[in-house]
């Protein structure tokens, strides 16, 4: 999938932008501060309706208007679709086509985008809930019955700790829940289990070609149960040892919401043993890996490195975008740059200007 066109109205410091993109890298320069984040965080926002950055939908907004439109024509197959969002502070309404559409799915269907920002170089470092997150993003994505799964057990998860927080809590009801939650614990589990395999296979290779050295990294999924044998009752029976202790603390202590994985370089913890670079590197492997998962070359995302080769040497920014270039359509932001068989897009008072590296 490429964005052909791309289009803001009053989003962030973009008052009026038009604009169409190249198939392969463009590059998006300009001075700190100029908006360069904000162009890509745009293009994110086409593939689920947020921002890839923790902020309210009034943030958004160019100041002193109402609301805010990012519109781009998006090909697939050849073919063109049109989609729109608009931004209210307390809201947004997606259109493609001209027709509203409300499910979140539809429109992973026809924008699909990776991105790597600069925190996620600290993605092993920091919470599990951080991990938990990227997991469940990537299968979201290439798995789109996921998001009803896992938006499932969420919702059983809200209803058995508000039980958890009455003084006289109803074990008949809890019991209830549990066995629900169970069935979704279950898929999530096998689902997080598989994509932690598929993504074995592929991220060494990924982080050797950034590299150009001959290392190991390997994903270990931490599910809260032991999987040999792996049942719904067996997570039944888990979540019961457990409910003496939830009533104490009125709280789901266990479960799939707690879970996390560990990212091995050459069999030790990148986390605790790894350096800042190898921590960097690492990363950026992880956060390229679901643009192979997907078969179909059309259906691949659409690549965001926001402010990555600043913290990379020349030889490692060297051979990172050489490994970009043998992707799809790559947007790639930094203050200044030059690459070969690239496009750059300047951000100077507000505007884009054009060339060819």
């Amino acid at each position: 999938m490429i964005i052909k066109k791309l289009a803001l109205i009053n989003f962030r410091n973009f008052k009026k932008l038009e604009t169409e993109f190249e198939e392969k890298v463009n590059i998006i320069t300009g001075n700190n501060g100029a908006g360069k984040t904000n162009l890509v965080e745009a293009i994110y926002y086409l593939s689920l309706a947020r921002s890839f950055r923790e902020v309210n939908n009034i943030d958004l907004i160019n100041k002193g208007n109402k609301n805010a439109i990012i519109r781009a024509s998006v090909s697939r197959d050849n073919i063109l679709t049109d989609v729109a969002i608009l931004i209210t502070p307390t809201a947004h309404k997606i259109l493609v086509n001209g027709k509203v559409v409300r499910k979140l799915s539809s429109l992973l269907k026809l924008v699909n985008v990776v991105v790597f920002e600069p925190k996620d170089s600290f993605i092993f470092r920091g919470s599990p809930s951080i991990r938990r997150n990227f997991l469940d993003l990537t299968l979201v994505k290439k798995y789109p019955e996921y998001l009803e799964i896992l938006s499932g057990y969420d919702k059983l998860l809200k209803e058995r700790n508000q039980l958890l927080k009455n003084e006289e809590v109803d074990l008949l009801a809890l019991d209830v829940i549990t066995d629900k939650m169970s069935e979704y614990a279950l898929k999530i589990i096998l689902y997080r289990h598989k994509l932690c395999s598929e993504i074995n296979e592929i991220i060494s290779k990924v982080v050797n070609h950034i590299k150009g050295v001959n290392d190991s990294l390997e994903v270990v999924y931490q599910p809260f149960i032991d999987t040999i044998d792996l049942s719904k009752d067996k997570i039944v029976e888990c979540f019961r040892k457990n409910t003496a202790s939830d009533i104490k603390k009125k709280v789901t202590s266990i479960g799939v919401q707690r879970e996390d994985f560990q990212m091995l370089l050459n069999g030790k913890d990148v986390a605790t043993t790894g350096s800042q670079g190898e921590n960097r590197l690492a990363a950026i492997a992880l956060k390229l890996v679901p643009y192979f998962l997907i078969k179909e070359k059309e259906d691949r995302p659409i690549v965001i490195m926001d402010d990555v080769m600043s913290e990379l040497d020349a030889i490692h920014q060297k051979r990172l975008f050489e490994f970009l270039q043998k992707l799809g359509q790559v947007f790639v932001t930094e203050t200044k740059i030059n690459q070969p068989n690239t496009t750059i897009y300047h951000i100077e008072n507000n505007q884009l200007l054009r060339r060819k590296a």
